[in-house]
This record gives C-alpha cells, sequence and structure tokens, in this order.
C-alpha cells in the first residue's frame, strides 16, 4: 500500500514536471520560432484544456472531493486570483517571444525571494531566519546562471525584470498578498 502511494506520487510530479517543460517549451517555439502572433488566445487555450482536465479529474475519476463555493467573498477573492493568474500567464507567453527560455526559468525561480521581500513590506513580519539563509543559494544560483549567459545584458535583464515580473513571480506574489491583506483587514 505505502509503495503503490509512492509510486502514484512520484508518478504525478513526473507528469507535471514534463507537462510544465512541454508546454513552455511548445509556447516558445509557436510564439518565437512559428511566428504565431497570439498570445492572448494561446492562453486561453491553456486556460481551457487545464480547466476541462481538472473538471474530468474531480468529476469523473474523483481524485478529490467536489468543493462548492461558499460565500461571496470567497466567490471574489477566487475570481481575483484567478484574473491575476490569467494576466500573469499571458504576459509570461509575451516574454516567451522575446527572450530565452532559460532566462525566463532563471528569473522565474526568484519567487520564494520576492515572495519573501514582499511578505516582508506589506505585513513587517519577519520570518525564521532559516528561511532567509535558504534563499541565499537561489538567488546566488540565478545570478550566476544570468551573468554567465552570453545573452545576459543590462538592459535585457531589465525588460526580462518586467515580463517576468508578471510570470509567476514578484508581482503574483505581491497581488496575494496585498489581496489578502485587504480582504483580512
Amino acid at each position: 500500500m505505502k509503495s503503490t502511494s509512492r509510486f502514484f506520487t512520484i508518478g504525478l510530479v513526473s507528469s507535471w514536471y514534463c507537462s510544465n517543460i512541454g508546454v513552455l517549451l511548445l509556447n516558445k517555439y509557436l510564439l518565437s520560432n512559428y511566428g504565431f502572433k497570439y498570445p492572448i488566445f494561446l492562453t486561453m487555450c491553456h486556460m481551457t484544456a487545464c480547466s476541462l482536465l481538472s473538471y474530468v479529474a474531480i468529476a469523473w475519476m474523483k481524485m478529490v472531493p467536489m468543493q462548492t463555493i461558499r460565500s461571496k467573498t470567497q466567490f471574489i477573492k477566487i475570481s481575483a486570483l484567478s484574473l491575476v493568474f490569467c494576466v500573469s500567464v499571458v504576459f509570461g507567453n509575451i516574454s516567451l517571444r522575446f527572450l530565452p527560455v532559460s532566462f525566463n526559468q532563471a528569473i522565474g525561480a526568484t519567487t520564494p525571494f520576492f515572495t519573501a521581500v514582499f511578505a516582508y513590506l506589506m505585513t513587517l513580519k519577519r520570518e525564521a531566519w532559516l528561511t532567509y539563509v535558504t534563499l541565499i543559494p537561489v538567488v546566488t544560483g540565478v545570478v550566476i546562471a544570468s551573468g554567465v549567459s552570453y545573452l545576459f545584458f543590462f538592459l535585457i535583464y531589465v525588460v526580462n525584470l518586467g515580463f517576468c515580473f508578471n510570470n509567476r513571480i514578484g508581482f503574483l506574489d505581491f497581488l496575494l498578498l496585498l489581496l489578502y491583506f485587504l480582504c483580512s483587514s
């Protein structure tokens, strides 16, 4: 029983990892190599596929129980999160037209750093020192990967931060923390 559960978990994580890589590389190919000029349509296809597959997993395969929305406040929070995530994916897809995937992913790896910074700035509460210490290798790795890149120029870095700021890093974290802060007060 225990090993079956472990293999199932490994299978799910592997599937998630491979599908993320596949979607990212396909989006990059479509937007930059193939010349597809509709990143919003691409995002709509992505969101529709995710919604349909999630519904199949929940309703038909019964992987997790169906949950209902319990209040108007919860609906507003879910809608805001959905909008922010959708905008995030759109800007991420737009950035793929102009930037290499490796650089985009290197900037995306700074998510924990920006989350910690924005959490502190918005709540003025410090995390445990171990949290900040664990961010050092992440940020160092991004600096090394970006600095060694033959495409590293400060202007490209600033442009990439601008695009990737909306791609699952700081901007999304900032909006989620702001939403949490406004709804909890």
